[in-house]
């Protein structure tokens, strides 16, 4: 069952849409956002599928219903804070939502249009750049630069690739051992190497950390997402200072 709730006394609390909403979270949360349907749903809470119905139409808007309950969940704009440091905080507010929601990013990609809960995070954060001063025209290029990262989730140019095998473990007799070389592995990359070597360089030399990726895809990890962030607030606050502005 999700949450600390016994069984019995869930399945006797009255259900309505929160509950589903939050019941649908949970159970993502830990059995993965492939695992749920409205049926293995049901079944959570104690009802019959067609319970479901009266609160969400269906499994899209039981979707557009999970993010509404994850977005509403972000920290809320702190009144007297420059708009530069709230703005930052809420970003990573949200990026950091997304780590506890891994299956988050996934569905807010999937989505064809804002839902209500996103619309009124982004009304927020438009207009703490509004309340802190900047005009409306550098706003409007300020959130297309943030794009996707004012929700808390970057798109990579490519998917990480896959970790290397382990090593074998060490014992008393035998230090760990490295695992043996793909023979066709290492020609392919001594290939690449010799033809991209910019690429193979800068590939090698870098380390992610698996944990901090949103959405499980790329090398979204929270050291780049975090420079990336404060280029684009540095580069706001100075266009601002400098009464910047897109017309001629």
């Amino acid at each position: 069952m999700p949450g600390d709730v016994p069984a019995e006394e869930s399945r006797r609390t009255p259900l309505s849409r929160d509950r589903v909403l939050r019941a649908a979270v949970a159970f993502a949360d830990g059995a993965g956002i492939e695992a749920l349907s409205m049926r293995r749903l049901a079944q959570e809470l104690g009802v019959v599928p067609m319970a479901l119905y009266k609160h969400v139409a269906n499994k899209e808007e039981l979707l557009d219903g999970m993010v509404e309950t994850v977005v509403a969940s972000l920290d809320p704009h702190v009144p007297g804070a420059d708009w530069k440091s709230a703005v930052r905080r809420r970003i990573l507010g949200a990026r950091d939502a997304l780590l506890r929601h891994t299956w988050a990013a996934q569905v807010i990609r999937s989505r064809t249009s804002p839902t209500p809960a996103v619309l009124a995070y982004l009304d927020s954060v438009i207009g703490t750049f509004r309340a802190g001063g900047l005009s409306l025209d550098l706003t409007h290029h300020a959130m297309h630069a943030l794009g996707s990262r004012v929700l808390g989730l970057t798109e990579e140019l490519f998917d990480a690739p896959p970790s290397p095998a382990p090593r074998a473990p060490a014992t008393a007799t035998a230090p760990a051992q490295a695992p043996d070389p793909d023979p066709a592995q290492t020609a392919a990359r001594e290939a690449m190497a010799l033809r991209y070597p910019h690429v193979t360089e800068l590939a090698g030399a870098v380390a992610h950390d698996p944990s901090s990726v949103v959405g499980g895809r790329g090398c979204d990890d929270r050291f780049e997402f975090e420079f990336a962030l404060d280029l684009l607030l540095d580069g706001f606050e100075r266009l601002h200072s400098q009464g910047w502005t897109s017309s001629p």
